[in-house]
């Protein structure tokens, strides 16, 4: 098997790696978590179920002989997970691995666990912050937790040297839309990369409508009324934040449009759940089963790395490009199962 030839059926090679690794989370955000579905008697994943460590590292590490550059390790909230700085060793540990990055809420990102991430071998991380005034960004992670914690968190990873660091904004309409020019705002000069991302129908259970997308395109014509935007080159293939330059040197920022201007062709991710299923696209109705290879002592990393691969080699996902009222409603795995 070539490494530099490994494509799907699409042509398109695996270049990038997202790990959950809990299903759990602190947060009840309407669009990912929403606490109807995700109450006191949700059942989360037991221990047991869970891929340790070592396990997640032999995945990644056929993941790296095969193609893979990026490494990012989801949730969930990742950093509810146990001393996660070991995974992060054993990650960074592999040759090849150029990027290795962490998506967070920031809410147990604090200056010691900053310092011990960056020591580990972390690169940067990206921090979801859906809005900057408390009671829209409470009413979104429905835990009455503050904006000034997320920035304290953001400003440990920065004092960390965990950079540049990027902001997920998550847009839905009629909810956070007013809070796109005080994020651009905010950040402008400081470095921080915000993406702003329409809000996609991932899983089931939060309710998913087209009419709650704001476009991709209002988004831009938001921000380059206030502050003049132009386009920039992607800086790799596949990168899926179209990115967009400050004219007046003051940064950039990304805009992620799943729903609106689909990106599948171009798409270069794998992702690896918490339970140890594989699945090849965010939209996924289902994956493949891992943690059941990987906990069979016969099979060696070489036989590993050539079932990862051919599966790959199947793959022919395009789910954006394809949605419709049909595919909408199909029961897909929910982002805090898959990572985002």
């Amino acid at each position: 098997m070539s490494v530099g030839n490994l494509q799907d059926k699409l042509g398109r090679p695996v270049r990038d790696l997202r790990i959950s690794v809990t299903d759990r989370c602190n947060f009840r955000c309407v669009y990912c978590m929403p606490r109807q579905q995700f109450g006191p008697r949700h059942a989360f994943l037991p221990r047991r179920d869970l891929l340790s460590y070592e396990e997640i590292a032999r995945v990644a590490r056929a993941f790296v002989e095969l193609g893979v550059t990026k490494l990012r390790i989801t949730g969930g909230e990742p950093l509810i997970r146990h001393e996660l700085e070991h995974l992060v060793a054993n990650l960074a540990a592999l040759p090849g691995v150029d990027d290795l990055s962490l998506t967070t809420n920031a809410s147990r990102l604090t200056r010691d666990k900053a310092r011990i991430l960056k020591s580990a071998g972390l690169t940067r991380v990206t921090i979801s912050l859906d809005a900057l005034d408390d009671r829209t960004f409470m009413a979104i992670n429905d835990v009455d937790f503050p904006v000034s914690k997320v920035l304290a968190g953001l400003e440990n990873a920065e004092a960390a040297g965990l950079a540049p660091i990027k902001v997920n904004m998550v847009i839905k309409r009629g909810v956070n839309e007013h809070s796109i020019i005080p994020m651009a705002r905010f950040f402008h000069g400081t470095g921080h990369i915000v993406r702003f991302i329409e809000y996609m129908d991932v899983g089931h259970s939060n309710g998913w409508r087209l009419d709650d997308v704001l476009p991709a395109t209002d988004v831009v014509a938001q921000i380059n009324s206030e502050l003049p935007i132009e386009p920039a080159d992607p800086n790799y293939r596949g990168e899926v934040a179209k990115r967009w330059r400050y004219q007046d040197g003051g940064g950039e920022i990304g805009i992620i449009s799943s729903v609106t201007q689909p990106f599948c062709h171009e798409c270069a991710r794998a992702r690896l759940s918490a339970k140890g299923t594989l699945y090849t696209c965010l939209f996924a109705t289902d994956g493949h089963d891992l943690r059941r290879q990987i906990r069979d002592a016969r099979l060696s990393d070489t036989e590993l790395r050539h079932h990862v691969a051919s599966i790959w080699q199947r793959r022919a996902d395009r789910y954006s490009q394809i949605r419709t009222e049909h595919t909408v409603s199909l029961p897909k795995i929910e982002m805090s199962y898959i990572g985002g």
